[in-house]
């Protein structure tokens, strides 16, 4: 199983920038265990946001041609708690990109109000880990990440 920490895109300009949205809804399980009397969205979890916003952008920047993934939180800050009922916005630009490498800059926010800052790296393992075997198939742009972008960008099919 798969979780989607983000529930659409707003914006996407392909190799620049991206906007996500994700509606924190007291419906989400993870909120029940976490907190009872005053349910939050762990800060972990929006770090994992922000991490498939920006992840999806770096790879669309490579038409989905290699297998991007977290390879280092270079800063994650948030400076409020978010609640269910709040709405989350994971505003995103790419720094650099390189054949074996991306790094992004984004900021959170919280019902219009900016709460946070979360910088990313990510590698293109298919450059990295020479003599690693990966299976053929992009593990990491699922056609659930990819119909994210409908409207947006054209995408590869499967």
């Amino acid at each position: 199983m798969r979780w989607i920490w983000i529930d659409r895109f707003e914006e996407f300009s392909p190799g620049v920038s991206a906007v996500a949205v994700k509606n924190v809804s007291l419906a989400e399980e993870h909120l029940h265990d976490h907190w009872e009397d005053f349910p939050v969205m762990p800060v972990s979890l929006m770090i994992e946001g922000m991490a498939q916003t920006s992840g999806i952008l770096v790879g669309q920047a490579r038409d989905f041609r290699e297998k991007v993934i977290l390879a280092k939180i270079s800063k994650a800050e948030i400076a409020e708690p978010v609640v269910p009922g709040d709405q989350l916005k994971y505003h995103t630009e790419i720094v650099t990109i390189t054949d074996q490498a991306a790094s992004t800059h984004g900021t959170v926010s919280k019902n219009g109000k900016d709460i946070g800052t979360i910088d990313l790296m990510f590698s293109h393992i298919d450059q990295n880990l020479a003599g690693t075997k990966f299976p053929e198939e992009n593990f990491v742009f699922t056609g659930q990440f990819l119909r994210l972008l409908a409207g947006f960008v054209e995408t590869p099919t499967k």
